[in-house]
């Protein structure tokens, strides 16, 4: 006689919270790329070309994603050196990306863009790209702290928990930043 256990497994509560966040998140940008839909069906919206540079931050985005996931494999199966080096590159894959994005604001900017003072897709791109790259910003912390981790000598923690959590999120913002990028390619 097979008994099935009807016990729900439970999540770690790490893993909750994080999707918790990762809900709310999706709601506040949700309403912001809705409002913009809104707002651009006025009159005297104008539009804005996205910085080429933003298609090339696109490219690094998705490889430290991928870069994340071999990393994250390497880890479970205690691959120490090679989860080092690849959350090493994904880190700085991270400030890459956020680099590439104050280039392109700075593009922005220079083109006449303005966040204050205008009418249009230029002050919504400012809001919802610059609050991408906060969360951005917040994954590339948290990459630090678990690189410090990787490479002190005092913790020897074979937990896969925290790698997980940090890994969902940084695929959470990767497409993210693909949705807001096609969005703003499609409505602009």
């Amino acid at each position: 006689m097979n008994i099935v256990s009807s016990s729900p497994q439970k999540i770690h509560p790490h893993k909750f919270t994080l999707w918790i966040a990762i809900g709310s998140i999706i709601m506040m940008f949700a309403g912001l790329t809705s409002a913009y839909i809104v707002k651009g069906e006025q009159p005297g919206w104008s539009t804005v070309v996205v910085p080429k540079i933003f298609y090339y931050s696109t490219g690094v985005i998705l490889i430290s994603s991928l870069t994340m996931q071999i990393a994250l494999k390497a880890f479970k199966e205690r691959s120490m050196q090679q989860y080092r080096s690849l959350l090493t590159l994904t880190a700085v894959l991270g400030v890459v990306f956020i680099a590439m994005q104050i280039i392109g604001f700075k593009q922005l900017f220079q083109s006449g863009v303005k966040l204050e003072g205008g009418s249009g897709a230029g002050q919504f791109l400012y809001i919802i790209f610059g609050l991408h790259a906060l969360h951005v910003l917040g994954g590339a912390i948290a990459l630090l702290i678990m690189f410090l981790k990787a490479f002190s000598s005092k913790i020897r923690n074979y937990n896969s928990v925290p790698v997980e959590v940090i890994s969902t999120y940084w695929h959470f913002v990767d497409l993210l930043w693909i949705y807001l990028f096609v969005f703003f390619l499609v409505k602009s």
